[in-house]
């Protein structure tokens, strides 16, 4: 089982990315709306990589 604070550490990018696909899906004419759509794509694709790297550190 994982810390609640490292839980919280998680959640907190995926979260603040589904927010920003939302709204950039919303705007996806205007290029603000692509932006969006891309920083939280990325952030929370840099959240799973950060933890499938940690766990693969974890088992050296």
């Amino acid at each position: 089982m994982i810390p609640m604070s490292a839980f919280n550490a998680m959640l907190v990018p995926i979260i603040a990315g589904m927010i920003l696909l939302a709204i950039g899906f919303n705007f996806r004419d205007k290029n603000v709306g692509v932006f969006a759509m891309w920083i939280g794509m990325l952030l929370i694709l840099a959240t799973v990589v950060f933890r499938i790297l940690a766990k693969l550190n974890e088992s050296i």
